[in-house]
């Protein structure tokens, strides 16, 4: 779980009491389990709040931390230190770009960790990437290339002999893989 420390508590009670409709914060990660992800606190107001939210009260204020973030925000670390120019809050939530994936995790978890620590690493040869868009209800993965892959010649073999091969091999549920990206820009294509 996360842990806030006492001065940021203090810090963030602060906040909260200059907001007359926040209802505490909320503790999320933007993009978890890429190279992007980004660990976000908010204001919390009325229909901020999800089911699957985790709850924790403090001393004066409550948080409320995304349940798809939880597994991301283990060890995670929110301080804060005065300095000449006030202070600063700080965020470290050293698993927010890595996944703990298993068995149970969503898929889409699963498809971002194969995507990011097998599928890139070979594509940034070519100065390319492809990341998840969503994963649809008769379960294709829809995948957006960048970089060097988007506009490239070879993209349908990398598609289907790398990347669908790949995700199928490991991931047995899904129906296959599909392209959204606009391969007609061939400014950064790799030849």
């Amino acid at each position: 779980m996360v842990t806030i420390t006492e001065s940021a508590q203090e810090y963030l009670a602060e906040l909260l009491s200059k907001q007359e409709d926040a209802l505490g914060v909320r503790v999320f990660i933007n993009q978890p389990g890429t190279p992007r992800a980004e660990t976000c606190i908010a204001y919390c107001r009325d229909g901020d709040v999800q089911p699957d939210d985790e709850e924790k009260n403090f001393d004066k204020f409550s948080a409320w931390f995304e349940g798809r973030s939880l597994p991301y925000l283990e060890d995670a670390l929110v301080d804060y230190a005065k300095d000449r120019m006030g202070g600063q809050l700080t965020i470290k939530a050293p698993n927010s770009k890595m996944p703990r994936v298993d068995d149970d995790s969503p898929l889409e978890d699963r498809i971002n960790y194969v995507l990011y620590n097998e599928v890139n690493p070979a594509l940034a040869a070519h100065g390319g990437e492809v990341s998840l868009v969503e994963v649809t209800e008769d379960q294709f993965a829809v995948l957006q290339f960048g970089g060097g892959c988007q506009g490239c010649g070879m993209v349908d073999a990398t598609l289907k002999g790398g990347v669908e091969k790949t995700l199928l091999e490991q991931l047995p549920q899904l129906a296959g893989v599909k392209d959204i990206t606009d391969h007609t820009d061939r400014s950064n294509a790799y030849y």
